[in-house]
């Protein structure tokens, strides 16, 4: 019934600027965290930002001053802008929320499906 879906990934040589995007739908009654993550070619998952609820944000040290998160709670999507980007930022990037569907019980987590970013020199 949810679903988070992501778009805004590409190609981009090595300064320039993307935006994704990731909007959760299907009934849902709230949202707390959202957050991004990215696994580079060979690498581990790592994650990139978060923002809560409440719109506090946290960013790994190799995006800060780079990278900006900030979500519209009132369409449910979660935001990633990415400025000066470098080649080591070439991964896939997924969206990840925890919410609370209408119907369920309690809170469940979700992920999109994943948007390339490539960064070329």
């Amino acid at each position: 019934q949810v679903q988070l879906v992501e778009s805004g990934g590409g190609l981009v040589q090595a300064g320039g600027s993307l935006r994704l995007s990731c909007t959760a739908s299907g009934s849902i009654f709230k949202i707390n965290d959202m957050a991004w993550y990215r696994r580079g070619p060979g690498k581990q998952r790592e994650l990139v930002a978060a923002i809560t609820s409440g719109g506090s944000t946290t960013y790994a040290d190799s995006v800060k001053g780079r990278f900006t998160i900030f979500r519209d709670n009132a369409k449910n999507t979660v935001y990633l802008r990415m400025n000066s980007l470098k080649p080591e930022d070439t991964a896939v990037y997924y969206c990840n929320a925890e919410l609370w569907p209408t119907f369920g019980a309690t809170w469940s987590n979700y992920w999109g499906q994943g948007t390339q970013v490539t960064v070329s020199s």
